[in-house]
């Protein structure tokens, strides 16, 4: 592997892992701070897919837009169906136990995969990126790279960036750590703590629909396609501590490496390095890399 292939695979290896955290950060929230096994995250990352296919025709037509209209537009849609599940399913599930949490998602999981088949069809579709991150850069004579790759990484770090900040340094942040640790005492102190479940779970959701928004003109939109995500997903949270932000955005880098790199150098064991990592950094710190808060 020359310098150029390696900085290729590095690229697409930071690229992999910040989507993956974009992914995973709304399951720490929802499963972290709240303690619901979401079992349909995934599916929020499929419908966000389906959105950017979906709505833009639509979006085109009503406002002018294009990709970047449809990703507010489909934003919005998203906060406000997180805040309706949150409020007519998932607000009885804090005091269940897990495996009543797991049945109940699962069977969101059959309920979306029904609508989106009656909606759209099986079929396999295309999202085309903006014609202005449609190029490449070059990185050598031979080897270029997409300039939307690039955007879908810097995209990724502003909104890890921007949700750090907002855990630990604003008011609302300090509320939802305290929350998830004793949400009886802050329930005592006059914070009214289902309406900040609510906004928790909508913004889990909203960040796992936008990543399968900016990730369908690279990866295409298929059925089924939020379930090997969520598999991911739940090995990101576990490696990088059950709740903590930080700790997932390493856990998803290192993932990123792993897989890419993975895939390059060992692809007949690809399948299983991600698996022998968690094994590893379990065995060294069964916690995870980083405790909540």
């Amino acid at each position: 592997m020359d310098l150029t292939s390696f900085l290729i695979q590095c690229l697409n290896a930071l690229q992999y892992g910040l989507l993956l955290f974009l992914v995973a950060s709304g399951l720490t929230l929802i499963f972290g701070i709240m303690g619901v096994i979401n079992l349909a995250h995934g599916s929020f990352y499929m419908i966000g897919a389906y959105m950017a296919y979906a709505l833009a025709p639509s979006v085109g037509a009503m406002f002018g837009g294009g990709f970047f209209a449809t990703l507010m537009v489909g934003l919005v849609l998203a906060v406000l169906l997180g805040y309706v599940l949150e409020w007519a399913f998932f607000s009885f599930l804090y005091e269940r136990e897990h495996l009543q949490q797991v049945l109940m998602t699962y069977g969101l999981i059959l309920v979306f995969e029904e609508l989106r088949s009656m909606l759209v069809g099986d079929d396999v579709h295309g999202v085309k990126a903006p014609d202005v991150l449609a190029g490449s850069l070059p990185l050598s004579d031979l080897m270029t790279y997409p300039v939307y790759r690039l955007f879908i990484s810097g995209v990724c770090l502003a909104l890890a960036l921007g949700m750090y900040l907002v855990l630990t340094r604003t008011r609302l942040g300090m509320t939802i750590r305290a929350g998830s640790s004793n949400r009886e005492m802050v329930q005592s102190l006059g914070v009214d703590i289902k309406f900040l479940y609510r906004v928790v779970f909508a913004a889990g959701v909203a960040v796992a629909v936008f990543a399968g928004m900016i990730a369908a003109p690279i990866s295409s939109v298929y059925p089924g396609m939020g379930n090997s995500v969520l598999i991911i997903c739940f090995v990101v949270v576990v490696i990088g501590g059950i709740g903590s932000v930080r700790g997932a955005l390493l856990a998803a880098l290192l993932i990123g490496l792993v897989d890419t790199f993975g895939k390059v150098l060992l692809p007949q064991a690809s399948g299983v390095l991600i698996y022998v990592l968690m094994a590893m950094i379990l065995l060294w710190k069964p916690d995870g890399l980083f405790r909540a808060g």
